[in-house]
């Protein structure tokens, strides 16, 4: 087999099949990205849901014997919806993040790199191949950096003169020995808007980005969320798009044509109390083919709780208080207290006394203490 042409032929079908973007990368190991992610280790950055094994995360033989090549893919994903639905007193919606749009990017992505290694195993029967997206132990920005998709920008995106930043990335290791693409060089310049805009501070300088601090990152923990952070989630029930909305590269990017990702307008921009009936099961019929959803619906319930008090929706002090008093779940009943010390009422303020003498849960407690002070200053 001549490699060079099955390369192309591989370029060529990748694109027949709804790829949008392919490079490929030496299989190298990252020692940039090493004591990047050393460092973040250190300064406490990590957000905890990467692999914690950092020589498996930069040395690609660690993950498959003999590995010569790495296969990056892009697709696009769109950055408007049509027939948006607005939110209005008495029926407040939240927002997805565009990551979360249409269908789980993890399958769509999975199913193309499977009928990738489909095609290379036709031609070439004795290749070694291993695919991830996103949840593997590799990068996929570090990758897609090194295959030429687009350039590593200080917002932590990889940004494509196609498509923006708006594009989900995979990869596949293999042991036959692609010629490596060209990198892209960095476009961002002195550019720093996604550094000054991002609510909570969480972008370093150059490119760094502490996760703890990132409300993407906070959306998808299932405790409490931080007092100091609240107010800046807004309405916000899964992820955030400051950081790309806000940069230049992306102004005027939409991509329409991944009919997986077009958004559901309904689901994506959700009724927020109607949000807090669900249970596990209508969450999962109803949210379940969506990447928003991987956490379950507790982090999108408390999400919700959050967004009413952006939107001082007193509507919902009824629904609070019952939370308060009836939801089994702490984080729950905390984050309802703290909502009722914000939409201060006589009736949320006798719900928080009396919950005070049943809790038993020390953050609950906590919490309304503090919303009952907060209700007496």
């Amino acid at each position: 087999m001549n490699v060079r042409d099955f390369q192309q032929q591989l370029i060529h079908y990748a694109h027949s099949i709804g790829i949008d973007k392919i490079g490929f990368a030496s299989a190298a190991p990252f020692p940039d990205l090493k004591q990047r992610l050393l460092l973040q280790q250190q300064l406490g950055y990590a957000s905890g849901f990467e692999e914690p094994d950092i020589t498996k995360r930069t040395e690609p033989v660690q993950l498959l014997d003999g590995v010569q090549t790495i296969i990056s893919i892009a697709l696009a994903y769109p950055s408007k919806m049509k027939d948006a639905p607005q939110s209005k007193r008495g029926a407040r919606r939240g927002i997805f993040a565009r990551a979360s749009w249409g269908m789980d990017y993890h399958t769509v992505l999975r199913e193309k790199l499977a009928k990738l290694e489909a095609f290379i195993l036709v031609h070439a029967p004795d290749a070694k191949l291993k695919s991830m997206v996103d949840t593997g132990e590799l990068s996929d920005r570090a990758v897609a950096e090194r295959a030429g998709i687009g350039w590593s920008a200080k917002n932590c995106s990889i940004i494509t003169p196609e498509f923006g930043s708006y594009v989900y990335l995979g990869e596949m290791l293999t042991n036959l020995p692609f010629e490596p693409s060209v990198p892209m060089e960095d476009e961002c310049g002195d550019c720093r808007l996604c550094l000054d805009i991002c609510p909570t501070g969480a972008l370093i300088e150059g490119g760094q980005l502490n996760a703890q601090r990132c409300i993407a990152f906070l959306t998808q923990t299932k405790t409490m969320v931080p007092k100091e952070f609240r107010a800046k989630i807004g309405n916000r029930v899964y992820g955030c798009d400051t950081c790309q909305t806000v940069c230049p590269k992306n102004k005027g990017k939409h991509s329409a044509h991944q009919q997986d990702f077009t958004p559901d307008p309904e689901l994506v921009k959700p009724l927020l109390m109607p949000l807090l009936e669900h249970t596990n099961r209508t969450f999962k019929e109803t949210y379940g083919h969506m990447s928003g959803a991987w956490r379950g619906k507790n982090p999108i319930q408390r999400n919700a709780i959050i967004a009413l008090v952006h939107f001082k929706e007193r509507e919902s002090i009824p629904k609070l208080i019952s939370i308060l008093s009836e939801d089994p779940r702490p984080v729950m009943r905390g984050t309802a207290a703290w909502a009722l010390g914000e939409l201060t009422s006589t009736e949320g303020t006798e719900a928080l006394r009396h919950q005070l003498d049943q809790e038993k849960e020390g953050l609950v407690i906590e919490e309304i203490q503090e919303a009952l002070l907060k209700g007496e200053q």
